[in-house]
């Protein structure tokens, strides 16, 4: 099987406003990806994305490259929870010989444009979700606050530790001229913002954002004559449920069973981590992953984060950028973006001593994903 390797990465500006189409957006994250890498255009012969609200088919965007056409289109439906599997399915392409280069992308307006819980126009609920709307209950931070609560209830965690989660993210994205929100935060200001869906306050929760993000996969032999040292993904897995209020237990999010999978089939374990990008879409969802994967014990992620384990000079640093909470949302393919420049030792200020290994997740309640990237 032909080996694959991530050799270039690209982004836009991400932004409340970004003034621009999710066609342009996905067209600039790509073209800087190839530029990156060092590639030109026509080779690339397969393009992988997904959506969930507004964003851009890959046979558009191939068309506005100026491609002809592509051996791989592959559109999926949904949103952060699939991106570790997005990649893998490009990293497959390229190790079964489908494609010789593949772009994985993710465009989206979702400040400026379509905003999730939002809905415009006639109000029609399909499939299960009809069941909460006559409630309200329509948004995904009102689903997982319930997750949060319950977990809260079962383990004992506080919203001190929810605070500590939020505060050490901001202080990363200090560092980071790309973060939207960059101002540190202290745990008074945490505690006297305002409630979003309790126990979630302002802090909690993803930050909204327009923004595009591009990774470019091609084989090792390729790779040797490009311009960046290389990405291998070790292994990936997922778990993919569907409905959020059936799920057995609340407390444990899909990483209960996605997490020992992919450290037995990549033959790892956490602390051979130098860094771990979390898919942070809330606090809550930081802590129940970073437990899962085995960084610390069952309810104890809060005073992880709180004793300085999770940031530099400490154990592993999670979410060196200021992940979703404040870089911006991009539906966690910036935390894919972040750990190949921090695997390529290109970070600058908030570059992690001796990056090796990174742990990037996706996704959170019953449905999400975990992959390992290393150097070289």
């Amino acid at each position: 099987m032909t080996e694959a390797v991530i050799v270039g990465i690209g982004r836009t500006a991400y932004s409340r406003n970004s003034g621009r189409t999710t066609a342009a957006l996905a067209v600039d994250a790509c073209r800087q990806a190839l530029a990156d890498a060092g590639m030109p255009v026509n080779e690339v012969d397969g393009i992988v994305t997904f959506a969930y609200g507004d964003s851009t088919p890959a046979a558009e965007v191939a068309h506005n490259l100026g491609l002809p056409g592509l051996r791989v289109a592959l559109d999926m439906f949904g949103g952060g929870n699939l991106v570790t599997l997005m990649v893998a399915q490009a990293v497959a392409a390229v190790q079964t010989g489908a494609c010789n280069a593949v772009l994985v992308y993710r465009s989206l307006n979702c400040r400026s444009g379509k905003r999730l819980g939002t809905f415009e126009g006639k109000l029609e609920v399909p499939g299960t979700e009809q069941y909460g709307a006559p409630h309200g209950y329509m948004a995904p931070g009102q689903w997982f606050a319930m997750y949060a609560q319950r977990y809260m209830y079962e383990t004992g965690a506080t919203e001190q530790d929810l605070g500590h989660i939020a505060m050490v993210t901001r202080q990363h994205a200090v560092n980071n001229e790309h973060a939207i929100a960059r101002e540190p935060i202290t745990m008074e200001q945490y505690l006297a913002s305002r409630w979003i869906y309790e126990p979630f306050r302002i802090y909690d929760c993803a930050l909204e954002a327009d923004g595009a993000c591009a990774m470019l996969i091609t084989t090792r032999a390729r790779a040797r004559d490009l311009k960046q040292t290389p990405v291998a993904m070790l292994g990936q897995e997922s778990f993919l449920s569907q409905y959020t209020d059936q799920w057995p237990d609340m407390t444990r999010l899909f990483s209960h069973y996605s997490a020992p999978r992919l450290w037995e089939k990549t033959g790892l374990k956490p602390t051979d981590m130098q860094l771990a990008c979390i898919y942070d879409c809330f606090t809550f969802t930081t802590a129940g992953v970073v437990e899962n994967y085995g960084f610390c014990e069952r309810g104890e992620a809060g005073s992880y984060f709180g004793s300085g384990k999770a940031t530099y000079g400490g154990e592993v640093v999670m979410n060196p950028h200021g992940g979703l909470l404040s870089e911006g949302y991009i539906h966690g393919m910036n935390h894919h973006y972040e750990a190949v420049l921090q695997l390529r030792h290109q970070a600058g200020q908030r570059q992690v001593a001796n990056a090796e290994l990174a742990l990037v997740t996706a996704g959170t309640g019953p449905f999400g994903g975990g992959l390992v990237y290393a150097r070289g």
